[in-house]
């Protein structure tokens, strides 16, 4: 893809100064031009990633399509805080599915774009990591398998914030959820389940996939408009950490998200057609427990008799993602 990241960091700070930017190098968020699709006024806690991720694409989407955009969204925490009836926080055409048909609904709106000829609007579908990897999959795989236009955008945060926050197939081991305590010999959620969708994207051969995070405004501003390149099925997945859910502090969400890629926990990439055509490599490889720590829902992890041996296995599974992507720079 076209987009060469951004090597000038502000000293001290976890951001990018868009003002030292030329104009063509900026952001979508930093045009006064912005759709601000998802608008102020909606009900999402501070901090939330899920509502800065939204933003972010859909703004991108928005200016990709030249406006011409609409968008099916899944029950879930994005549904809730920003449509509390009457009242809605979106500026786009915006549909409400149920929990697991998203990815149907969007595919019936881009079948009757194309009977009405509007070639030119496109049709988008998003929701949580428990619609998609879940309740969804079904729906998602079929969009996949067909082909179909749409472009599915999944709010990753690792459980089903909305309900309760339970584990999802996005919920990563040894995390505490309403419904896998930290308690008994293996606290927390169990090792050895869940779900990769990006790698079951790819295995679909579809034109595009890739992952992002809410940390890296122009990596994601990138993939979604290569995304709206393309026609057929295509899928993003974005990295959006919660911190009622994740019992983080709001202030770190961006810190969060930056420490899951640069650990290689959350390995950051796009694939075209099934193989992966780039990598965004680690910065300044940090160690898991830095991303770990934080986080209450791993605290039964730390205190005083550190359970080392889960850490390693943390640390042993960002390593293994680190060779499988080749994540770090061979130039440093």
């Amino acid at each position: 893809m076209s987009y060469e990241p951004i090597k000038f960091y502000q000293t001290g700070t976890f951001t990018i100064g868009n003002r030292l930017l030329a104009p063509e190098q900026r952001t979508g968020q930093a045009d006064m031009g912005r759709t601000n699709s998802l608008n102020s006024g909606h009900r999402a806690c501070q901090g939330c990633g899920e509502a800065l991720g939204a933003r972010y694409a859909i703004d991108a989407v928005m200016r990709a399509t030249g406006n011409q955009m609409i968008a099916c969204n899944a029950t879930g925490c994005l549904e809730v805080f920003s449509t509390p009836y009457p009242e809605t926080s979106w500026q786009i055409p915006w549909i409400h599915s149920l929990f697991g048909n998203a990815a149907a609904v969007a595919t019936g709106v881009a079948a009757a774009m194309k009977v009405k000829g509007k070639k030119d609007v496109r049709v988008i579908a998003q929701g949580g990591d428990g619609g998609t990897t879940d309740i969804g999959f079904g729906c998602l795989s079929g969009m996949f398998e067909r082909n179909d236009d749409v472009l599915y955008i999944c709010y990753d945060n690792q459980a089903y914030m909305n309900t309760g926050v339970q584990r999802s197939s996005a919920t990563p081991p040894a995390a505490r959820t309403a419904t896998t305590m930290p308690v008994g010999p293996e606290p927390g959620n169990a090792w050895g389940q869940g779900k990769n969708v990006p790698q079951i994207a790819m295995a679909h051969g579809i034109p595009y996939v890739a992952t992002a995070t809410v940390a890296d405004l122009h990596d994601l501003e990138a993939k979604v408009k290569r995304a709206m390149e393309f026609r057929g099925a295509r899928y993003i997945h974005i990295f959006v950490p919660c911190p009622l859910g994740w019992g983080a502090a709001s202030h770190d969400t961006i810190r969060l998200a930056r420490l899951a890629k640069e650990t290689g926990l959350f390995p950051v990439y796009s694939a075209e057609y099934g193989e992966v055509v780039s990598v965004s490599k680690i910065r300044q490889k940090q160690p898991v427990e830095d991303y770990l720590r934080p986080q209450r829902r791993f605290a039964h992890l730390f205190g005083k008799n550190p359970n080392v041996e889960v850490i390693a296995r943390f640390q042993e599974m960002a390593d293994r993602n680190i060779r499988k992507f080749g994540l770090l720079d061979d130039n440093k």
